[in-house]
């Protein structure tokens, strides 16, 4: 079995499309998800994507990928201006991590310039709309095969 990749996505990412296209673009979840498993897998790399609304439901894929992924990628989406037990959790992964937001946060509301995953990641990029989990697999996986050897 190949190393593994965990994209998990927070709530109403699964609306992606539909939900305000303007901020968010048109690709759907799916269409995200089918890009980076293409990246992933031509690099040899299974790839677990994951979208929950419920905060618990993240929790718990996170502490799966503590035994079961090399990396993870996350958009925390709401839960990342407010989610101690998501930090808490990333904190715990001893593997790569990479904040991915499809819009720039620090351009929108006030309340979405903080973050509680950031200080526990490697990396974040925001404002680049889908094409951000793009890059995110790549510099994920350009990490993981440095480090590897």
């Amino acid at each position: 079995m190949s190393a593994a990749i965990y994209v998990v996505n927070g709530p109403n990412l699964n609306l992606l499309g539909t939900r305000e296209p303007e901020i968010y673009g048109h690709a759907t979840l799916d269409d995200i998800c089918n890009r980076c498993r293409a990246i992933s897998e031509k690099h040899g790399f299974d790839l677990q994507f994951f979208q929950s609304n419920h905060e618990g439901a993240i929790v718990d894929q996170l502490q799966d990928a503590i035994d079961n992924a090399e990396g993870i990628i996350i958009n925390a989406a709401a839960y990342t201006h407010t989610s101690v037990a998501i930090h808490d959790t990333l904190r715990a992964f001893p593997g790569p991590k990479i904040e991915v937001h499809l819009s720039n946060p620090h351009v929108r509301e006030s309340f979405r310039h903080v973050s509680y995953v950031s200080p526990v990641v490697d990396g974040v990029i925001a404002g680049l709309g889908a094409y951000g989990y793009e890059l995110a697999i790549d510099v994920l996986i350009a990490e993981l095969k440095t480090n590897s050897h």
